[in-house]
This record gives structure tokens, C-alpha cells and sequence, in this order.
């Protein structure tokens, strides 16, 4: 079981103290640091927040949040080992093309380390702050995967779509990883069925065991009724920290292969916090 901490980058306007957290994680033995993202926090929305009862995202307006790939690119230039993720970047709202050198480029300065977590988005008034129609965003999401993966391949890129019209270039470095892992963000709508054609991962919103099991297995059926091996498809969770290495392997036997803390959850010290679950919990994985 693999032992993720997110996000590195929200509530924190201090890159050495960013950069040192990842440090220690690095250290103790997490093998992934994650980030959240959203462009702005509206003071007042209708949009509702899906995965939790409220409807709201529980951050301020004020909070910092430290845009993720200029996080990543800071922590990657200070660490050596450490995986790198997104989770997840709001696809749909972005210009993929522009997205699409962006990550590469980090996977080439972080040595391979960076994982592209991409989800659809909730935030409509984001989107309209952002210029990006809030309606087809699900279409949209799925062609912008597509083509990002035509840039990352190194040859000659024609794209043509009700989204994109894209001919004739190539966009260099392509990614250290073949191919760059895309980690699909999310359990609602047709996540299964995005996850089967697009993703190299999933990163699932939850934390029972018990649900998720029905919920991977519902993953595997959708790979399979579209000719994919479910087993290429790495399984991320979040994980509350209570129960230790038994509610790890909880996760595990439910067909888990990363679980993601929130550095929240490792109490009002994060330093502490990141060692004691260093000594408590990956010495015993």
C-alpha cells in the first residue's frame, strides 16, 4: 500500500514551508504528494460541492491556493523521489494545449515523478470566471484527453472537434512517462466508463472499504465491457488516518493501491504530524 498527503499547496503562502513538508514526507516514506485545486472561491455560489452534505467546500474566500503546477515544480526541484500529483486539476475550464506542455514539462524537470489528475468540475461560477462554458463539460473533458494525449505523443498533432481545431504541430519535450499516468478524478456520472477509456488511475473521493469495493468493482465491469484490463487502472483513496495500518489494509483487501491523508487530519502540528505517522503507520507497512 502506497501512503499519499494532500494537498501541499491550499492554506500555505510559504514556499520553504510547502517545500519542507514534502521534504519530511519524502523523508519518512510517503511516497506521493498531492494538490488541490480551484482558480478562484467565489464569496457566494449556488453550485453545490457533491462530496459533502453542505454543499460547500469549507474554505474561505482567502485561503491560499498555491496553484498546482507551479507547487509541484517548487517541490519537485527540492525532493528526489517523491511522486508528484494533481488531485485533480479542473480539466475542462483550461486550455488543454497549454495544459498539455505544462505537465510534460514537469514530468521532464521532476525526472518522471508527476501523476495529471483531471477532473470535470462542479464550480459553475468558476467556469464563468474563467470564460469556459459550464454546460458540455463532460464532452469537453473527454476530448481534451484525447487530444492532450496526441501532443504527448510526439508525432504530428490533427485534432478536429466541436472543442478543438488543432493541426499540423508537435509540442516537444514529450513526457518521461510513456504514458503520462492520468489519474480520473471523481465518482459520479460516467466516471466509469472515462476512467475504462482514458485513465491510468482513479482517484476515488472516499474512504469505507465497504464502498468501495462496489464501486471498484463497478470500474472493472465498465473495463471490461469496453476490452480494458482493469488491472492496469491504479486505485487512489482518501484516508481519515484513524485505525492505523489495519484500516490500510482494509483499503487494500477492497482493491486499494494508494491511500491519500490530509495533512489537515495530522492535528494543529503537520510536522508532528507527518512523523508520527511516519513512525506509527509506514514503518509497519
Amino acid at each position: 500500500m502506497k501512503l499519499g498527503l494532500i494537498p501541499v499547496n491550499i492554506g500555505i503562502d510559504d514556499a520553504a514551508r510547502m517545500i519542507g513538508l514534502a521534504q519530511l514526507a519524502e523523508s519518512v516514506g510517503f511516497e506521493s504528494v498531492w494538490t488541490f485545486e480551484h482558480v478562484i472561491v467565489p464569496v457566494d455560489y449556488q453550485s453545490k460541492y457533491p462530496y459533502n452534505d453542505s454543499g460547500k467546500m469549507g474554505v474561505e474566500p482567502e485561503t491560499p491556493f498555491i496553484d498546482p503546477l507551479i507547487a509541484l515544480t517548487a517541490i519537485a526541484a527540492a525532493t528526489r523521489t517523491i511522486r508528484l500529483g494533481t488531485g485533480v486539476n479542473i480539466l475542462s475550464e483550461v486550455n488543454p494545449l497549454l495544459l498539455a506542455k505544462q505537465t510534460a514539462s514537469l514530468d521532464v524537470v521532476s525526472n518522471g515523478r508527476f501523476m495529471l489528475g483531471v477532473g470535470i468540475g462542479w464550480l459553475e461560477e468558476e467556469f464563468r470566471a474563467m470564460g469556459v462554458p459550464f454546460e458540455r463539460r463532460g464532452a469537453r473533458f473527454d476530448d481534451y484527453v484525447a487530444a492532450m494525449r496526441k501532443v504527448w505523443s510526439g508525432e504530428v498533432v490533427e485534432h478536429q472537434s466541436d472543442f478543438l481545431d488543432w493541426t499540423g504541430f508537435k509540442s516537444y519535450p514529450l513526457p518521461r512517462q510513456n504514458p503520462m499516468p492520468i489519474v480520473m478524478g471523481g465518482s459520479k456520472g460516467k466516471i466509469y466508463e472515462r476512467i475504462a477509456r482514458h485513465g491510468n488511475g482513479w482517484f476515488v473521493p472516499g474512504s469505507d472499504p465497504a464502498a468501495l469495493g462496489g464501486q471498484i468493482a463497478e470500474m472493472r465491469a465498465a473495463c471490461e465491457k469496453l476490452g480494458r484490463d482493469p488491472d492496469e487502472i491504479e486505485i487512489t483513496c482518501m484516508w481519515p488516518g484513524q485505525g492505523g495500518v489495519e484500516s490500510l489494509q482494509a483499503l487494500e483487501a477492497a482493491g486499494v493501491h494508494r491511500a491519500v491523508m490530509l495533512l489537515m487530519g495530522l492535528g494543529p502540528d503537520p510536522v508532528e504530524g507527518i512523523r508520527r505517522i511516519g513512525e506509527d503507520v509506514i514503518a509497519r507497512l
